[in-house]
């Protein structure tokens, strides 16, 4: 059996649906991905990187082609990020974690709608997606989310809840019912990561006329 067969081998299945290897191992990284991300620990960007291979494969045995578009990208912003929280690090000893400006948040705003919509159109234009709005919405957003994570910004948590939000029942509607059930669980991790990192967080929350006071957070780990 070829690596291809085996990735999209069913492992079980899951309410009549199977489950590939692929989709299995990729969640399990993208769940400790999470996990480290809330830790602020700087391997969690290798191991994103390593669950986006694994589940470009699933994506594609799925017929979703916005989300396996993602999962490239995916792996060129997790790069990116890498190499930001290696120089933070380097400079300070720590990843430090702040909240966003007000022109950093309408920023995340206007690329995520923007984004959405633009991909959507390709997407719907092209018949790469079954579902070309909702899967382009969850693509940028999770550019969106890695961007904002590269900066160390509190908001990050919160552009995750809303691609989790889109991101549960699209997988299920696309036969990925495992990585459904990741996705509610990754709701739960979001929330504690928002909780974290607002704590680690010292900088005010600036008026929209103000700017913001940036403190240094406690020390990262990783």
């Amino acid at each position: 059996m070829d690596i291809i067969s085996w990735l999209n081998a069913p492992v079980f299945e899951l309410m009549g649906k199977p489950v590939p290897w692929s989709d299995v191992i990729g969640n399990i990284c993208a769940l400790a991905t999470v996990y480290l991300a809330l830790r602020r620990n700087i391997f969690s960007w290798p191991v994103q990187i390593t669950g986006s291979i694994f589940l470009f494969s699933a994506s594609i045995s799925a017929g979703l082609g916005g989300n396996a578009a993602r999962q490239v990208v995916i792996v060129a912003a997790a790069i990116w990020g890498w190499s930001q929280w290696k120089r933070s690090r380097e400079e300070s000893g720590e990843i430090r974690v702040r909240w966003a400006t007000w022109p950093e948040r309408l920023l995340l705003v206007a690329a995520l709608a923007a984004g959405t919509a633009g991909f959507g159109w390709i997407l719907a234009v092209n018949d790469w997606s079954w579902n070309p709005y909702p899967d382009a919405y969850i693509f940028i957003g999770s550019l969106v989310a890695m961007y904002a994570q590269g900066r160390a910004i509190v908001e990050f948590w919160f552009v995750w809840l809303a691609v989790d939000l889109v991101g549960i029942p699209l997988a299920v509607m696309g036969g990925l019912l495992f990585s459904g059930i990741v996705y509610f669980v990754f709701l739960i991790m979001v929330i504690a990561g928002i909780i974290d990192w607002a704590k680690k967080s010292k900088q005010t929350i600036a008026s929209p006329s103000e700017p913001a006071q940036t403190i240094a957070g406690h020390g990262a780990g990783g």
